[in-house]
């Protein structure tokens, strides 16, 4: 199954913040938080699956058996992990877990593309376009690189800053944030990574 299909089957639990999917007259599909002015769209709930929690109503993801998604963006992920030295395991656990590669993906709070870039990361790492695949995924990679160095290779705390910004982790003493759902998104990505990790044939 894939992950549009995860997505599709989210849209029916109640969320406290919604992506709006239509698709226009030639065929192209748009994601956006403003209700579009057209009745053929569907709500994409987001929280849901970027949580991992309990939705009002319906189950909780289990990241151990959500499918992994293994056809999309192959070469152009292996390519910058090779670049810029990121596992590529989990450069894919992260895209995985902020955007289940969709490219055109936007959150409530503004966050862009693959990698759900916020405006000030897209800025601070020159990104013209936030739904080029190429673009998005080699700004935040560069800014997973960047937590890493800072963090001194800790994954855990990379992971954390990336989700709720690196000034949290530094003011909690340089350890994970106490707040629900950084811990809930630092545990997802550590179980997407070693899953593909197992994938690719490097763990």
């Amino acid at each position: 199954m894939k992950a549009l299909v995860l997505i599709a089957l989210l849209t029916q639990m109640p969320a406290q913040a919604v992506v709006y999917k239509y698709v226009d007259a030639n065929g192209l599909v748009h994601y956006t938080n403003i209700r579009p002015e057209r009745n053929n769209y569907r709500v994409l709930n987001l929280d849901c699956l970027h949580y991992g929690t309990h939705c009002p109503g319906g189950k909780p993801i289990d990241w151990n058996r959500v499918p992994l998604i293994t056809d999309k963006y192959r070469e152009l992920t292996r390519g910058i992990a090779r670049k810029l030295g990121v596992d590529e395991a989990l450069i894919r656990a992260v895209i995985h877990a902020e955007s289940a590669y969709q490219p055109k993906a936007v959150s409530r709070a503004g966050a862009q593309g693959l990698m759900q870039l916020m405006p000030a990361t897209q800025q601070r790492f020159g990104v013209k376009n936030p739904f080029s695949p190429a673009s998005n995924i080699e700004a935040g990679v560069r800014y997973l690189q960047l937590l890493l160095n800072m963090f001194e290779g800790n994954v855990d705390l990379a992971v954390a800053a990336y989700h709720a910004g690196e000034n949290a982790v530094r003011r909690n003493g340089n350890r994970l944030p106490p707040n629900d759902s950084t811990r809930e998104y630092v545990r997802r990505v550590r179980i997407l990574r070693q899953r593909y990790r197992r994938v690719l044939g490097t763990g």
